[in-house]
Parts: structure tokens; C-alpha cells; sequence
């Protein structure tokens, strides 16, 4: 009893006298808890990387691949690694290369030799690692720096405007190159002089007015057209359709008339007006 007394003290002080070089006190700044626990110094307060800055091998620093073991006993300082060619505590990824998984830890200098891998595994890193007590496994190590990223501003955008309805004043451009010259065309005849008079009698126009009609609106879709002349007529006024075409494309003239006397034409103008045709105007035809 004695004997097997004698060899649980020995190891324990062994275990401690191993664990005390990577506690808390001694631990580089990325490694050590904060209050919270678990969370590291450069993550900061907010636990979460500084903004503008990522993580990259450093294989230049220390990189090396070799079995790893972990001995099976609870150890301090969260995940590490120790070899005993580490010069300085680094910040590491580690990987298992025979699961794939990997844990952003510390290296740190192992001090003794001992049989088996070099590669020493702390209890926190074997969990993270898929490890076994006692069970070797291949490891890849690679040193981590900082790497800040230069936030470019983001590109702008154009902003589409969602197509709606067509409005009776939204013509395609040949359109409303054809209403234009056709408003022309009716201010140049109003402007000229009256023809000769041909030899065959002229048919006795149907209204004493030089512009009988009331152009509403020109329309690049007949049902368009349609639509607003129904609701001219249920308002009580004569709506007409006249189709056309320019450069290859339709369109539908949407008139009032004809009107025979000025006060008509007046009452009707001002009622299509007040329905919300603002843009009417008299014409010739």
C-alpha cells in the first residue's frame, strides 16, 4: 500500500510540474481567457475578430507535419500544441490529417523529451481534433499573422424603376416624333394661304369650326386606346380612333368631335380636361 501510495504522489507533482509551465499566467495574449472564459484576448470584448483583418498561413514562420499524441489527461490552457522545435508561442491552425478537422490554437516550446511523437496535444485540442487518449494521430501545424484588408467602398448600384402602366402621355420616340410633326404640319396649314380652288366642287364640311376635334392622346396599345375612349363616350363626349403608323410602328389617336360650334367645343374640352386629360388639344383631324 505503501508503494502504490508513494507512485500516485509522484505522478501527480509530475503532472503538475509539466502543467504549471502553460497556465493562465504564462499564456501569450491570443490565448488568454477573458473573464468570460473561452474567449480569447484578440477577439476582444465583443468576441469577435477586429473588423478589416483575417487570419493567414504563415508556413515561413513554423509549419511542420508529424504525429501528435494526447496523453489522456485534462490539461490548462484551453488548445495548444507543444513541440520541441517551437522557438517563440505562435498562434497556429492545427489540423488532423486523417479526419480533417482543424483548431485555431498556440504553439508553445516543448522543454522535455519524452518517447513517443513530439507533437504533445493538449486535452481542449484533442476534443476540437476528433483525438483519442492515447492514440496518435498525423497533424499538420502552420503559423498564423494578421492580415488587414482594405475595405473598398461598395460599388452603387443603379436602381431600376419597375415598369407600370402605360400613361396616355409615355409614347415610344418614333410616336412622339409623329405627334410632334403632325401638330407642325396643322400650325404650317393654319399658317398658309387657302388653295386654289379646284374646278370639282368641294362636300360641304361638317362643322363651321377649323378644328372640329379634340385630340385626347396618342397611344402606342390599342387597348389603351380603347379603354379611354369608352370612358370619353360614358362621360357623354364622341370619342374616335384613328390608327396610324411611323417608322414601322402602330399607334391610335384618340379624339372628341366632331364639334360644330365653339361653346361645344369649349364645354367639351374643359370636361375632357376635368377627367384628367390635361394635355388635350384641338386639332384638324
Amino acid at each position: 500500500m505503501a508503494s502504490k501510495t508513494t507512485l500516485k504522489v509522484a505522478i501527480v507533482l509530475g503532472s503538475a510540474l509539466f502543467l504549471s509551465g502553460c497556465d493562465d499566467a504564462k499564456l501569450p495574449d491570443f490565448l488568454k481567457k477573458n473573464d468570460k472564459g473561452g474567449a480569447s484576448a484578440a477577439e476582444g470584448k465583443s468576441g469577435r475578430a477586429q473588423s478589416g483583418e483575417r487570419d493567414v498561413e504563415a508556413p515561413e514562420i513554423f509549419q511542420l507535419a508529424e504525429k501528435g499524441l494526447w496523453d489522456g489527461r485534462p490539461s490548462l490552457g484551453g488548445v495548444w500544441v507543444a513541440h520541441p522545435d517551437a522557438k517563440d508561442p505562435e498562434r497556429v491552425i492545427v489540423r488532423n490529417q486523417e479526419n480533417g478537422k482543424s483548431v485555431v490554437g498556440a504553439l508553445f516550446r516543448r522543454e522535455r523529451e519524452v518517447p513517443g511523437p513530439r507533437f504533445q496535444v493538449s486535452s481542449d485540442a484533442a476534443d476540437a481534433l476528433g483525438m483519442l487518449a492515447g492514440a496518435p494521430a498525423d497533424l499538420s501545424v502552420t503559423a498564423l499573422r494578421k492580415e488587414v484588408i482594405k475595405e473598398e467602398p461598395p460599388a452603387p448600384t443603379e436602381e431600376l424603376e419597375a415598369p407600370g402602366e402605360i400613361a396616355q402621355t409615355s409614347l415610344d420616340d418614333p410616336i412622339t416624333a409623329a405627334s410632334a410633326a403632325l401638330a407642325e404640319t396643322e400650325a404650317a396649314a393654319a399658317r398658309s394661304a387657302p388653295p386654289p380652288k379646284p374646278a370639282a366642287p368641294k362636300a360641304t364640311p361638317a362643322s363651321a369650326l377649323s378644328k372640329p376635334y379634340i385630340q385626347v392622346g396618342i397611344f402606342s396599345f390599342e387597348a389603351n386606346a380603347d379603354q379611354t375612349a369608352a370612358e370619353l363616350r360614358n362621360a357623354g363626349l364622341p370619342a374616335t380612333i384613328k390608327p396610324g403608323r411611323s417608322n414601322g410602328k402602330s399607334f391610335w389617336r384618340v379624339l372628341v368631335g366632331p364639334i360644330n360650334s365653339q361653346e361645344e367645343h369649349m364645354a367639351a374640352l374643359k370636361k375632357t380636361n376635368d377627367m384628367g386629360f390635361t394635355d388635350a388639344y384641338p386639332v384638324t383631324n
